[in-house]
């Protein structure tokens, strides 16, 4: 029997001008995971920078879209059309409003809550059954747009946890991976 084959894609937008924001921290977290293997980004022909790497038996693909965050879709169905990834082994890293900061959640499937990110590689699937591991930022400040404050780098206070955050959110890719989704959510979410 063939090693399964998980894809794992980072949300964010690209450029350095976003590099910081709330918004990339899926792309953040995929980052995370690629310095654990020590891995490069390659530009993959599907739009975007991929790592190819194994995890606890598992072919790992990283994958970052080239494109704007309401276009990641395109680039994460080419993906699984390539590598010939079902939806439930494709787990979309993202920023999420709905969590208090440093917050790390995961599920499979439901709403996208409107993140434009999930609703382009929902329709691109033609599914919302994949799998999830969100990063908890908070919502906005007073009457501040959600647009507004994702799009903006995170503030010095969350900065000194981020890292931490982030390493969190990698454990929990990894998790996923080599135990499923209900011991992850067991063990992270508490019994």
């Amino acid at each position: 029997m063939a090693a399964e084959t998980f894809l794992v894609v980072g949300l964010g937008n690209p450029g350095k001008q976003y590099a910081g924001n709330r918004h990339n921290a899926g792309a953040m977290v995929v980052d995370v995971l690629a310095r654990r293997v020590n891995g490069s980004f390659k530009n993959h022909k599907a739009g975007a920078d991929i790592v190819e790497s194994r995890y606890a038996d598992a072919r790992v693909v990283l994958a970052k879209p080239r494109s704007y965050m309401n276009l990641s879709g395109a680039a994460t169905a080419a993906l699984a059309r390539f590598f010939s990834i079902e939806p439930d082994h494709i787990i979309a890293v993202h920023d999420e409003l709905d969590l208090p900061p440093a917050t790390i959640r995961v599920k499979s499937g439901g709403g996208e809550g409107g993140h434009n990110g999930l609703r382009s590689i929902s329709a691109a699937l033609s599914t919302k059954d994949y799998l999830r591991v969100r990063v908890g930022i908070g919502r906005p400040p007073g009457r501040m747009d959600a647009a507004d404050f994702v799009l903006r780098d995170f503030a010095a206070a969350e900065r000194k946890d981020l890292d931490v955050t982030l390493e969190h959110a990698a454990d929990a890719v990894e998790l996923l991976i080599e135990y499923g989704l209900e011991a992850t959510q067991n063990q992270l979410h508490g019994a």
